[in-house]
Order: C-alpha cells, then sequence, then structure tokens
C-alpha cells in the first residue's frame, strides 16, 4: 500500500493533546501514540481517556506519569537510557 505511512523512527516525539474536545488531535498525533513504545504524560487518567476514545491501547507498562515530582524516579531514568540508547 503506497498510502502507508513509514514505521516512526527511533527517538522522542512530544504530542500536544487537545485540552477540551477530543477530536481536535491531528493524525500525525494520533499515529505516533498509536504506534510508540511508550507515553509519558501528566495526567495518566485524562491520557487514557484520548487513547480510549481513539481504540489506542495504552495498557500497563506503555502508559506512565511524567511531572516535576516524579520525573527523577528509576523508571524515568530507564526511559531516557533507552531513548539515548536507540538514537
Amino acid at each position: 500500500d503506497d498510502d502507508a505511512a513509514p514505521p516512526l523512527e527511533a527517538g522522542l516525539y512530544v504530542v500536544a493533546t487537545p485540552i477540551g474536545n477530543l477530536e481536535d488531535l491531528t493524525f500525525r498525533a494520533l499515529r505516533v501514540l498509536r504506534d510508540c513504545d511508550e507515553i509519558l504524560c501528566e495526567d495518566t487518567r485524562r491520557t487514557a481517556k484520548l487513547l480510549s476514545h481513539y481504540g489506542i491501547r495504552g495498557g500497563k507498562g506503555r502508559l506512565s506519569s511524567y511531572h516535576q515530582h516524579n520525573r527523577r524516579s528509576e523508571r524515568h531514568r530507564r526511559s531516557l537510557q533507552s531513548l539515548r540508547a536507540s538514537a
């Protein structure tokens, strides 16, 4: 299929998500959220709602909270190490 998007390249993707209307999301943002290995977000409940709305899996281990109070956790250190290794 010539219209199929190529696989995501290894790297960090920052995706702006809608504040109010869940439909205010681009196709590219949906693709990144669907195809990425891990999603770090400020509020997992809101992000899980967004993912569910679009039928995107956000299961355990793929979706984790990341904000100013937990950004130095061991889990996030491993995420950053994995990101650096893929570069």
